[in-house]
């Protein structure tokens, strides 16, 4: 079956293709299937954003549609960035810039109360109309300094429970998902 991925961003196809290499699907991206849209983001939560992403593909493409959206929710600011991670600092997509202003927002707050989850919601849409919602929930606490040279958002920053590194420095998570680092982790 094709599926038609209702993103423009690289790193959302690379974590796509890992969740669904394992079945009978094919993934291409709206852009290879001719779709150059750019998709508003209006939603209130992360289902509502997956939702509309997947659901507006699906009616251009008349062909099933995924798309995720993802969100990392900080307990010392007032649950931001939230529904806005992508676009905290005001430009879509700087990823610097975004865990800049989150680490600004926190100084001076202690690691224990530095709790936080990135919250990720996965839609299938199909042309005629079922849909599959999946929601993943992880804990853990923001960094008090960014470490580590993988993955990207704010992977640097954000350190899983059980664990004294952050995602960027977890060599495991990259390899599981089949995605490395320009230094040739294999």
């Amino acid at each position: 079956m094709r599926i038609i991925a209702a993103t423009q961003n690289a790193h959302k196809l690379e974590e796509i293709y890992a969740i669904i290499k394992d079945f009978d699907m094919e993934l291409v991206s709206q852009k290879e299937a001719g779709f150059d849209v750019d998709v508003e983001e209006n939603g209130t939560t992360c289902e509502e954003n997956s939702f509309i992403k997947a659901d507006a593909i699906c009616k251009l493409s008349k062909e099933p549609a995924i798309a995720d959206d993802t969100g990392l929710f900080v307990d010392a600011a007032d649950g931001e960035p939230g529904v806005n991670s992508a676009r905290y600092s005001g430009v879509h997509g700087d990823d610097a810039a975004n865990r800049a202003k989150l680490l600004k927002r926190l100084e001076g707050v202690p690691f224990e109360k530095r709790t936080a989850y990135f919250a990720c919601v996965i839609t299938l849409v199909y042309p005629d109309g079922r849909k599959i919602v999946a929601r993943g929930e992880c804990h853990g606490h923001i960094a008090l300094e960014e470490k580590g040279e993988r993955g990207f958002g704010y992977d640097s920053i954000f350190i899983p429970l059980g664990s004294d590194k952050t995602f960027a420095e977890l060599e495991q998570i990259w390899q599981q998902f089949g995605v490395y680092n320009e230094l040739g982790d294999e």
